[in-house]
């Protein structure tokens, strides 16, 4: 059932924030939903990051808007899945990498750990690579210094987090503004085909190659850190552990997240329909480059705002989504292998880790590289969603653990239906780019053999494994014992076995009228009557005068 006990101090996610908004059980609503509002407006940036802007301009200026329905059906599942991320931490004060560490072994933790460290990691570059060419077009910096520059970033968020939750908030709304404004000025320059966009709505694919951006996009969109992100930040504030409070913290957080993803999905619109009415329409249709597109906004609007409203939109994107990557970088770590080191040391590595490939590939290929390596960062992003999802809907669908607060049964369809269309499309991705490499032949061919089929087949076998690790106990025959996560450590010792239930057939309840025989009452009568019980009433006198 739920967890009704606060928190011990070992077990907090971002101890430093951990329950420092109080929520008023009693005040109006608006004082209550302003309590509450927050954590969805910080994960909503990155479904804003540079990524995004890659893979929408791709979109947008070679498929026009034909791919604006892959943006909202991501959004939607956004929604719903930011909506059990923040379920979980609020019910049983664990973020999804903690629950992870608990639920499962450890031969099937630590590929866990690396595939969600590898997704921080690819959402770190774009926001690195972003901000680095946002440098670049505003003050001409090059793009090597641009993103060795991006390392301070780590000092802004330490001097935030000084000030609170509520500052780093404040900052991240800024900078999610700026963005806003800077592309409602791009959109009314661009004066898009209306007509053409509310075709754009019906799900079409023209080829393979828009399956790889429509995966791009949908990784961008949908991304694995930011359900480690909301599991955490939704345990911010402070809620009352009785189950009213509860259901309304849940419901503010459905709300909270309703509101910001929705924000979110038309500031990625915005990008596609800009990309579709500039690129596409003029006829250039590889426009994939944001420094491309950058250069050609002025020559096509005819207007000197264009360019400089779009880099100042670029290095909002950047920053804002850099300060929850980082954050999210701490919580997978800490969740994930117990181990917590100074903060500013998790920040530095976890931007050193996305720093590293961005230098190697500006060196080696140039700059022209970055805009590729952009998209192929949400592919990975994309590709490792399911390891994320799925323990995701186990936790919060798990009714022992949840207690009521266990999601419906049409919740859980929806859930499993949003897994469901990124696991097929992902393998999709990954039979058709295995083909592609052994029909090219040369080296390709060797590493796609000796390397990328079998790493393929083990993240299979480990998805495979999560997916039905519920199911378990059901085909053995054995119960799963959990793991100790205390300060004692793990449980030393052989498991003793654990007996198989009987139902009740008599149920005995002894009365001293001391005034809790009605909750007392209560529970004796369910439990008599799931198993057709006889209910038994004893009452021990002490003196013959009682007798009487």
């Amino acid at each position: 059932m739920a967890n009704q006990y606060p928190t011990p101090p070992e077990h907090r996610s971002l101890a430093e924030v951990h329950e420092s908004i109080p929520v008023p059980a009693h005040a109006s609503w608006w004082r209550r939903w302003l309590a509450i509002t927050g954590p969805a407006l910080m994960v909503s940036v990155g479904y804003m990051d540079p990524g995004n802007w890659a893979t929408d301009l791709a979109g947008g200026s070679r498929y026009n808007y034909q791919l604006i329905w892959v943006l909202l059906m991501s959004n939607l599942m956004a929604v719903l899945l930011q909506s059990l991320a923040a379920r979980l931490g609020i019910v049983r004060r664990r973020d999804l990498a903690q629950a992870c560490h608990e639920e499962y072994p450890e031969l099937v933790n630590l590929p866990l750990y690396l595939l969600a460290e590898i997704a921080i990691v690819a959402t770190d570059l774009a926001e690195v690579i972003g901000s680095a060419i946002a440098l670049q077009l505003l003050f001409g910096l090059p793009l090597l210094y641009g993103v060795l520059l991006t390392t301070l970033d780590v000092l802004l968020l330490l001097v935030l987090l000084r000030y609170g939750i509520r500052k780093l908030e404040a900052v991240v709304v800024s900078l999610v503004g700026t963005i806003s404004v800077a592309l409602l000025i791009e959109i009314f320059l661009a004066q898009p085909e209306w007509g053409g966009l509310v075709r754009g709505f019906v799900p079409s694919l023209p080829d393979t190659t828009a399956l790889y951006i429509a995966i791009g996009i949908l990784g961008a969109t949908v991304m694995p850190h930011n359900l480690y992100l909301h599991s955490s930040l939704a345990q911010t504030r402070k809620v009352g552990r009785n189950p009213r409070e509860l259901w309304q913290a849940i419901r503010w957080n459905t709300i909270d997240s309703a509101v910001a993803l929705n924000f979110a999905f038309f500031v990625n619109a915005a990008l596609l329909v800009m990309a579709a009415a500039v690129f596409y329409r003029h006829g250039l249709y590889e426009v994939a480059e944001i420094q491309d597109a950058h250069r050609l906004l002025e020559p096509l609007l005819g207007a000197a705002i264009a360019p400089f409203a779009f880099a100042i939109a670029l290095l909002a994107s950047g920053q804002s989504s850099t300060i929850t990557g980082t954050l999210a970088g701490q919580i997978v770590m800490e969740g994930y292998l117990n181990l917590r080191i100074r903060p500013w040391l998790r920040r530095l590595i976890t931007r050193l880790l996305a720093v590293l490939p961005a230098v190697i590939v500006i060196l080696h290929f140039g700059e022209e590289a970055t805009g590729g390596l952009l998209v192929l960062s949400q592919v990975v992003l994309s590709l490792q969603l399911p390891f994320a999802i799925i323990p995701l809907i186990h936790f919060v669908s798990d009714q022992k653990k949840m207690g009521e607060f266990a999601i419906r049964r049409w919740t859980q369809v929806l859930a499993w239906s949003a897994a469901g269309i990124i696991v097929m499309l992902n393998i999709k991705l990954i039979i058709d780019e295995i083909s592609g490499w052994l029909a090219r032949g040369g080296n390709q061919m060797w590493v796609t053999q000796v390397v990328v089929i079998p790493v393929s087949g083990a993240l299979f076998l480990l998805l495979l494994y999560v997916t039905f690790h519920p199911l378990i106990p059901k085909i053995t025959g054995k119960a799963v014992w959990p793991k100790e996560v205390g300060i004692h450590g793990p449980l030393q010792g052989p498991r003793p076995a654990i007996p198989t239930p009987q139902p009740y057939q008599r149920v005995a309840v002894a009365l001293d009228f001391s005034g809790g025989e009605e909750r007392l009452l209560g529970e004796a009568l369910r439990a008599a009557g799931r198993n057709g019980a006889r209910l038994f009433l004893l009452h021990v006198v002490e003196s013959p005068m009682a007798r009487a």
